[in-house]
């Protein structure tokens, strides 16, 4: 998990949907392909009951490619600590079981401590259960911002065999941090939210570091997006931001807002904001 109080600096953040007024893509691929690839197939328990991987499947699918990238490059001996800051979901055409999904990960910037890692996801859908005809192929960029530790949690100079690999994905070498979601409505801002509702926290949802896993914090957005099913229906793009740990015991709640083609979610523990979260729906 990330912690605001450990990030001094700042810059323009990525393209904002709201700012924008469009989806604007995330950054390209490198020219010579460099960068990380592996497969996986997608699984029943990752996908929703209209067979579409959920949000937080992607998450752990990019968990899972981080540490395979750590282990086939090495980094794990040299750089093994990273949280997550921040997680860019566009999903451009959904992924659905049954498939396979391949994931290209490289890097898209970095300063001494921190880096943004793309992952492109792609997936060929194979035939299914009742399936009327072929599907889409599924398509999901994404982009998240890493922060390199030590063994304490304390943000740390990633090492010169880190800095080389990852260089060569990127000519953006002075990476800065700027938030990209609003912060926690306050006064009259709240007057016509709707009542905060309590998100249920389970054993299962913490790690080895007894941390809320990032991944789990997606279930809540899945929670939320029951009651706004029309913003999927196009493209649309999650925004995560990771502020302070949540450990075992806590009692999660969960305020939110919607105005047009946006959701915003606040997930507070002990009326701290712990993680923010934008959803914004596309036209088509």
């Amino acid at each position: 998990m990330g912690d605001t109080g450990i990030l001094g600096e700042r810059t323009t953040p990525m393209n904002h949907p709201e700012q924008d007024g469009d989806l604007r893509p995330l950054p390209p691929p490198p020219p010579d392909g460099a960068g990380f690839s592996t497969s996986r197939t997608v699984r029943t328990g990752e996908v929703d009951p209209r067979r579409r991987v959920r949000l937080d499947s992607i998450a752990r699918y990019l968990q899972d490619a981080a540490g395979d990238d750590l282990e086939f490059t090495g980094h794990v001996r040299t750089d093994p600590y990273w949280i997550v800051r921040r997680t860019v979901i566009d999903v451009i055409e959904p992924i659905t079981w049954p498939a396979t999904v391949h994931l290209e990960r490289w890097c898209s910037g970095l300063s001494t401590r921190w880096a943004n890692m793309r992952v492109r996801l792609t997936a060929e859908h194979r035939a299914g259960p009742d399936d009327p005809g072929p599907r889409p192929d599924g398509l999901v960029e994404t982009e998240a911002f890493w922060i390199n530790v030590s063994a304490d949690g304390v943000p740390a100079r990633i090492s010169d065999e880190g800095l080389a690999s990852l260089s060569a994905a990127t000519g953006i070498h002075r990476l800065r941090w700027a938030a990209m979601n609003a912060p926690l409505p306050t006064g009259s801002a709240t007057r016509d939210l709707p009542e905060d509702r309590p998100h249920i926290l389970r054993s299962t949802d913490f790690d080895i570091l007894q941390h809320l896993n990032n991944a789990a914090y997606l279930d809540a957005v899945e929670d939320e997006l029951l009651g706004h099913q029309d913003l999927l229906r196009h493209r649309h793009r999650v925004v995560i931001e990771y502020s302070h740990p949540v450990v075992p015991g806590s009692s999660m709640m969960i305020r939110r807002r919607r105005s047009a083609h946006r959701v915003e979610m606040w997930m507070l523990v002990d009326d701290r904001v712990v993680a923010s979260v934008s959803v914004t729906g596309g036209s088509g």
